[in-house]
């Protein structure tokens, strides 16, 4: 198939697109290469990818509504996998507007793009943040999800709803994904094992939120894109009575781990002591995730199921030797 693929240059995406070439599909990459983060890392993610005969690159920011047009009638993808975003809870609070433009513009110009242009299937990034307040554990696909603590999450609930009136208005299979704290080679350097790793290495102190008492269902990179790829190959069918060709799975390795033991584990990888600076709960944050991800399993055959040390353990691998080869 030929595959567009937006966030190539992201963490997540950048996977995708790698697996997807290398069984022989087309990739059509778009990324605007945002200085949400340092972009050489965003660069050297690309670099796997982009000297490959089948990739086809665009330097197109989702929110630019005439580009994403003209890049569907250029390129008539078969399907979509929309994994741009401006992510991060802790920054929803410092910039809104990014989330606006890029979560809510941005995935209607996606939307908007399939409509004109059907595609067999639309899979897209939804968050484990959509289930806010929710208390009561695992998190499961049939729990409400209506009292969101950040902006972010607020932005990937409209997501799921946007695609899911797209699908019912104009028949276009679409299957939203709540990724669960994704983790891994090549991750985001705004994510906790990123930061405590590079911090822990220079002999920086650590902050840890909520005195180390958080619980997160980390799921391994590989974990997330074997998912992802059955997903795409299954699009949902019509229900009975009209309803939308529209599903949403929980995407996380049913196993949550306390932060505390986290830090644990990465210290034993790295061969090295964490100073943690213990600090309260941060606004947007929730105590726990779980994702319950049965459905997953039943209707897709598949169960993340990578061991929290194994998955660290080659995180460090990869970062000692990407950042050692900068040196």
């Amino acid at each position: 198939m030929k595959i567009l693929v937006t966030g190539t240059a992201g963490f997540i995406g950048n996977h995708v697109a790698l697996r997807l070439l290398e069984r022989g599909d087309t990739v059509v990459g778009l990324d605007n290469l945002n200085a949400y983060y340092d972009p050489a890392l965003k660069l050297a993610r690309l670099a796997r990818i982009s000297g490959h005969e089948r990739f086809l690159e665009e330097r197109v920011s989702l929110e630019e509504r005439e580009a994403v047009a003209a890049l569907f009638e250029r390129h008539q993808p078969d399907a979509v996998i929309n994994l741009a975003a401006q992510a991060g809870v802790r920054y929803s609070l410092q910039d809104p507007h990014a989330y606006v433009q890029s979560n809510l513009q941005g995935f209607l110009n996606i939307l908007e793009g399939c409509r004109h242009h059907p595609v067999r299937h639309l899979v897209y990034a939804s968050s484990s943040s959509v289930y806010g307040a929710n208390t009561r554990m695992p998190f499961s696909t049939s729990d409400e999800t209506d009292h969101p603590l950040s902006l972010y999450g607020a932005s990937k609930k409209a997501n799921e709803l946007m695609a899911h009136a797209y699908s019912h208005l104009f028949s276009i299979p679409s299957t939203g994904l709540r990724f669960f704290t994704v983790y891994g080679p090549w991750g985001r350097p705004d994510m906790a094992l990123f930061l405590f790793t590079r911090a822990i290495l220079e002999g920086r102190p650590i902050d840890v939120y909520n005195h180390g008492k958080m619980r997160r269902d980390f799921t391994y990179i590989d974990d997330i894109v074997e998912g992802l790829l059955r997903v795409l190959a299954g699009p949902p069918a019509p229900g009975p009575e009209g309803q939308a060709a529209h599903r949403v799975y929980n995407v996380g390795n049913h196993s949550p781990v306390e932060l505390g033991h986290f830090i644990e584990i990465l210290e034993s990888k790295l061969g090295r002591k964490a100073v943690c600076n213990y600090l309260p709960m941060q606004p947007g944050d929730v105590p726990a995730t779980f994702a319950d991800v049965a459905d997953l399993e039943r209707d897709h055959g598949f169960h993340p199921a990578t061991p929290i040390e194994l998955g660290i353990e080659r995180f460090v691998e990869w970062y000692r030797h990407f950042y050692e080869a900068k040196a």
